[in-house]
């Protein structure tokens, strides 16, 4: 589920803004706008979940320009979805070699080292990502960075990652919900119920959220959300072992 929401975060990043027709360009006079035409067609294609159909523009893009990192960060994309890892890491380092310093390139870049369970490479990644503070997505990269501390054990240098997340952007969810993990584990039960709150309020649900809403509606005895979310977990997710674990409470 997390490595989920990683993907689709790092694919968010790059996707905005751009335009989705998937008609065909047509060449411009000026290369620099053909470039973007094919670059924006390839990330329509992609969007739409049409991989095969995203390589042929974005690799016309690359015809006009080999040192394009929006392009070669589209093709990374493109290929990390359809599970050819060295290909897309082939496209995010040349995407790196044209412009090191671009914060999207390296948070795109970390999170497909994390989701590749490559954490000290993603760290490297993130941390530098985070050094732009004018990068409009600041908050997503810390985040990112928490989630890279958690998988590694670390959990007081995620604790303040995942902070930072919540200072530069109060309604990042993922921030919240793995902040409340880390305080219910560490038996810190009243700022873990209050970030799952303000975590309930902004997102949806899953069987592991449901359940962690459960144990801590019960310790403030707050009988009615307990109730809410134990028949959520059991309506949505019947078969999960966080519903077995509820059944097994009672």
């Amino acid at each position: 589920m997390k490595t989920k929401w990683i993907l689709v975060t790092a694919l968010s990043l790059v996707l905005s803004g751009c335009m989705t027709t998937l008609d065909q360009p047509k060449r411009a006079a000026d290369p620099n706008a053909a470039r973007e035409s094919f670059i924006q067609l390839g990330i329509g294609y992609l969007q739409s979940g049409d991989t095969a159909g995203a390589k042929g523009p974005l690799s016309e893009a690359l015809k006009i320009d080999p040192r394009s990192a929006s392009a070669h960060t589209a093709m990374a994309l493109v290929f990390q979805q359809e599970g050819e890892y060295s290909s897309a890491e082939k496209h995010f380092r040349s995407a790196l070699s044209s412009e090191p310093s671009n914060p999207r390139v390296l948070n795109n870049f970390g999170a497909f080292l994390l989701a590749q369970e490559r954490y000290p490479e993603a760290l490297t990644m993130f941390r530098r990502a985070s050094e732009d503070t004018l990068y409009s997505e600041r908050s997503r990269v810390f985040e990112n960075l928490g989630m890279t501390y958690q998988r590694m054990n670390q959990p007081e240098q995620a604790k303040a990652a995942f902070e930072r997340a919540l200072r530069l952007n109060a309604r990042q969810p993922t921030a919240m919900i793995e902040l409340a993990r880390i305080e219910f584990a560490a038996q810190n039960y009243v700022p873990a119920w209050d970030y799952y709150r303000r975590f309930a309020q902004v997102s949806t649900q899953d069987a592991s959220t449901l359940w962690l809403g459960v144990q801590l509606a019960r310790r403030f005895e707050d009988h009615n959300s307990a109730a809410s979310y134990a028949l959520q977990l059991r309506r949505l997710y019947p078969a999960s072992p966080e519903a077995k674990a509820l059944s097994a409470s009672e």
